[in-house]
C-alpha cells in the first residue's frame, strides 16, 4: 500500500504549473500523476518519492489536498493481463473506484498500476495471496 496525494483544483490555465513549481522547489519528485476533470474543476492525482507530509504542505499554500491509500500492482505486461488482476480483485468482492498507469518499471515484463479500491487492506492480502507483487513506498522512494 503506498500514499497517494489528491489535489482538487480550479480547470483554469497555470494552475498545475504552480502546484508542480511548489513540489519542485520543496524537492519533491513526481513518480506519477493522473488528471481527471470536469468543466470547473479537476483532480490531480499523484504518487510522490517522499509522500509525509506533502498534502500538508500543499494546504499550507493554498491548494486542497489529501492523502488517499492506494496500491501499486505489478501487471503482467501482455494481453490479458489487465483482466487476470481484475479478475483476483473482483473474485475477492472489491470494487476498483479508479486506476491508472505508473512510470516507473522494474522488469520489462509487468506495467505498474495504481488502483483505488474499496477495502485497501483486504485487497492487498488478497492480491499478495494470488502471487501477485505489490510495490512499497521503499519501491518508489
Amino acid at each position: 500500500m503506498i500514499k497517494q496525494i489528491s489535489v482538487f483544483m480550479e480547470n483554469k490555465p497555470g494552475i498545475l504549473l504552480d502546484m508542480t513549481k511548489l513540489l519542485s522547489a520543496k524537492n519533491v519528485n513526481i513518480k506519477t500523476l493522473s488528471l481527471a476533470d470536469t468543466a470547473e474543476f479537476g483532480i490531480a492525482r499523484l504518487i510522490v518519492d517522499n509522500p509525509d507530509g506533502v498534502a500538508e504542505m500543499l494546504k499550507s499554500n493554498g491548494f486542497n489536498a489529501r492523502t488517499t491509500s492506494v496500491l501499486a500492482v505489478e501487471v503482467p505486461d501482455q494481453v490479458g493481463g489487465l483482466a487476470m488482476v481484475l479478475e483476483v480483485i473482483t473474485e475477492a468482492g472489491i470494487n476498483v473506484e479508479y486506476m491508472y498507469g505508473f512510470v516507473e518499471k522494474k522488469h520489462p515484463d509487468k506495467a505498474l498500476l495504481v488502483f483505488k479500491v474499496e477495502e485497501v487492506d483486504r485487497a492487498a492480502e488478497h492480491l499478495k495471496s494470488k502471487g501477485l507483487n505489490l510495490v512499497s513506498k521503499d519501491d518508489i522512494s
